[in-house]
């Protein structure tokens, strides 16, 4: 039976043009084996108030547990897309709510096989203003670089264009805990144009690591939004070209 982790890490971000521009910061993150926590919830609050938390309702179509909750919103997503061999675990690598709030940028589900090989990954991606759209990773290996066109509206700084490289890997060194280390770029069609990463080491959840992780990050979803504003504004002042944001694209999962 696989156990909920919990990561503490850092996140790393790093614009490259007109001006190169970069920033780094600790974060603490969930890796939770969506399957196995059907069947033994652990210790993780799920789906009720609690310092650090677990909402089914903030990821994908927002159904709640009643529903079959978020993972049953994935496996739907999957079989639209003619995916039926993910039938192994599925891991969710995302934020999670802190002192009942969250925003998160990028979750990502790593959906495995049965023998445990990765059958794909979806990128579900947040806006701020309210929106969501998914990019899924059909049969990818751990460590390759897989592309797919930009097709979402992130940044107000950056167009509707070119395509994201992404590489995912998990890594277990002798005598070490376990890491997961994802990173995205985006590409424009001038060459590369944002570099971002989001890795950190795992350990199990316990009351006791949730405690630490919310005495090290007690305004950690609060944090993100208030960073995303914060260099939004320094890039403002730095003359970076402002793009309105367009209409959402059509389909909600893109390939």
């Amino acid at each position: 039976m696989n156990t909920a982790q919990l990561g503490f890490g850092q996140v790393r971000h790093t614009r490259l043009r007109p001006q190169r521009h970069a920033f780094a910061y600790p974060s603490a993150f969930l890796m939770l084996p969506m399957r196995s926590l059907q069947q033994q919830p652990g210790a993780l609050p799920r789906n009720r108030w609690a310092p650090i938390a677990f909402w089914d309702r903030d990821h994908g179509d927002g159904r709640g547990p009643q529903d079959g909750g978020a993972l049953a919103w994935l496996d739907e997503l999957l079989r639209s897309e003619g995916i039926t061999d993910a039938d192994g675990e599925i891991w969710l690598q995302c934020f999670p709510r802190v002192l009942g709030h969250t925003f998160k940028p990028v979750s990502f589900w790593w959906c495995e096989r049965a023998d445990g090989t990765l059958r794909a990954v979806v990128a579900e991606v947040n806006n701020t203003f309210g929106e969501r759209h998914c990019y899924l990773l059909d049969d990818p290996r751990e460590g390759q670089e897989l592309r797919a066109d930009k097709v979402f509206h992130v940044s107000p700084f950056c167009d509707v264009a070119g395509s994201y490289r992404f590489r995912l890997l998990r890594a277990q060194r002798p005598g070490e805990a376990p890491r997961v280390v994802v990173r995205v770029d985006h590409d424009d069609p001038h060459g590369a144009l944002l570099q971002t990463s989001w890795s950190g080491a795992l350990e199990a959840v316990t009351p006791a690591a949730l405690r630490r992780a919310w005495l090290r990050h007690p305004m950690l979803t609060l944090g993100i939004v208030w960073r995303i504003h914060w260099q939004a504004l320094g890039l403002w002042w730095r003359r970076t070209g402002f793009r309105s944001k367009p209409a959402p694209p059509a389909r909600f999962v893109t390939r």
